[in-house]
């Protein structure tokens, strides 16, 4: 839970950086569950009140989802070296969404990368720097 409120609250639309898989996949894990849960919420309260109105929340927040979405994606492919243009694969019919699951699961570049350092395993200079009194 605490990738997912990292990713929507303090990263919502933070395209610069790199994300790990762990951050990338466990926003994907809530993500998929709220949505679940907020469908169910909705078919529920629509056949208890016959208004199918309570559909309109799902489609409120797959719209409030979409940057923070695209936001994570596009670090977790900066994590492999890739630019967030990369993300554009998934057009391609089939081979494209394979390819794109591909990356994903790609372990992240170890080291500093054109898109930052390394938030799995700070650098020597980081650590002596966290190691100093300000």
């Amino acid at each position: 839970m605490k990738w997912y409120l990292k990713v929507v609250r303090d990263n919502y639309t933070n395209f610069n950086g790199r994300a790990r898989r762990e951050e990338y996949w466990m926003f994907v894990l809530f993500n998929f569950l709220f949505a679940i849960g907020i469908v169910i919420i909705s078919g529920a309260l629509a056949n208890l009140t016959d208004v199918p109105a309570f559909i309109g929340l799902y489609f409120i927040y797959i719209l409030a989802i979409i940057i923070p979405s695209l936001a994570v994606a596009v670090r977790r492919l900066h994590d492999i070296n890739k630019s967030g243009w990369f993300y554009l694969v998934g057009l391609i019919p089939l081979i494209g969404g394979i390819w794109l699951l591909v990356l994903f699961v790609t372990e992240g570049d170890v080291g500093p990368n054109n898109y930052g350092p390394d938030p799995k395993r700070p650098n020597e200079a980081e650590i002596n720097k966290i190691g100093t009194v300000s």
